[in-house]
């Protein structure tokens, strides 16, 4: 990981970047919000936000223009923390095991170049150890698909080598139709009533076909400039076609570390990445941070919106950011972020 850049924040410059805060105008902000300008600059963001959560209460900031703290934008592929939560929710409840194959639950669809879905089971889906071809490799991210179709595309292609993490939206999407197959309802319909009305997510939703953002919401970019607001989700389908707000996700990751959605077994499995050989646990990757800190959650990348999300591992401290575009230019401003909001600072 690339050294942390000065964090020194002059506060004409901000307010001329449009940086917002909740904090008092006299009190100096926070390391992680004089950080948030910099998507704008060296990222290459129109307009970037982050809400933090913590004991205390609750942070946002905002620069510039033309976003909300109440803001719905697409998630992407922190979707996949939501689906990996109902999959272990149905483990605990003996409706289905991690160590069962793929070809138990969709029988003959994993076929063709090679893949074998009697070789692979639901855990190495979750941890992207399948060696599944990413469909969204050929779609682009553009091109809406249904799942059997995302499925078909997969496996046109020779699989990795299995038991090698190897990120793959294609696993996901076979995941939403275990989820299907086990209960009788759409991974959508599953994550509602065990995630998102239990928590009280209002902010969150899993939109199918709809194309439109609920209200209130920004604009979203493609890296060239264009209006890419309305979106057909299905070019992600159950790997990331989540719509949420800022706060959702906090409360989201907060509770689910803290013990709130899962067992304790069933939450240590979650977080145990040597399957993945320490890059992925199951819905969740690990971050160490230069200060010796780890922090869990997800990323989500679509077309218009990058969005990131960690937490302590206990879930008592969560940050997540966002910018209008479809990802950051400087990949150092991520982990930069994250340290200044996790580690320890100096009195």
């Amino acid at each position: 990981m690339r050294p942390l850049r000065s964090m020194v924040a002059v506060p004409v410059a901000l307010a001329l970047l449009g940086l917002f805060a909740t904090s008092s105008p006299a009190a100096p902000a926070p390391p992680t919000d004089s950080l948030l300008p910099l998507l704008l600059t060296r990222g290459m963001a129109p307009a970037a936000a982050l809400l933090a959560r913590e004991e205390g209460g609750t942070r946002y900031a905002e620069a510039g223009p033309g976003l909300s703290r109440s803001d719905h934008f697409r998630a992407g592929s922190i979707t996949k923390t939501f689906l990996a939560t109902v999959v272990l929710q149905l483990a605990a409840e003996h409706r289905l095991s991690l160590s069962d194959t793929v070809e138990s639950h969709l029988p003959g669809l994993v076929r063709g170049a090679g893949n074998d879905g009697r070789a692979l089971t639901l855990r190495s889906l979750l941890t992207h150890t399948s060696g599944l071809y990413d469909f969204t490799r050929d779609t682009e991210g553009a091109v809406p698909v249904l799942p059997m179709q995302a499925v078909g595309i997969a496996v046109t292609h020779p699989p990795a080598d299995r038991g090698r993490f190897a990120y793959s939206n294609t696993n996901y999407v076979l995941l939403g139709l275990v989820v299907e197959q086990v209960t009788g309802r759409s991974y959508a319909t599953e994550a509602e009533r065990r995630i998102i009305l239990p928590l009280r997510l209002t902010g969150t939703s899993f939109p199918g076909s709809r194309t439109s953002l609920p209200s209130p919401h920004g604009r979203a970019y493609d890296p060239d400039g264009t209006d890419v607001t309305d979106l057909d989700p299905r070019v992600a389908g159950a790997a990331g076609e989540l719509v949420t707000t800022l706060n959702d996700l906090d409360r989201f990751y907060a509770a689910l570390l803290g013990g709130e959605l899962l067992p304790p077994r069933r939450l240590r499995e979650m977080l145990d990445t040597r399957t993945a050989h320490g890059s992925y646990g199951m819905g969740l990757f690990p971050a160490k941070l230069p200060c010796g800190v780890t922090v869990w959650g997800h990323n989500g990348r679509i077309s218009g919106s990058y969005v990131r999300s960690a937490a302590t591992v206990d879930g008592r401290r969560v940050l997540t950011f966002r910018v209008n575009t479809t990802a950051i230019a400087d990949p150092a401003l991520e982990p930069a972020l994250l340290a200044a909001e996790f580690c320890p600072r100096n009195p």
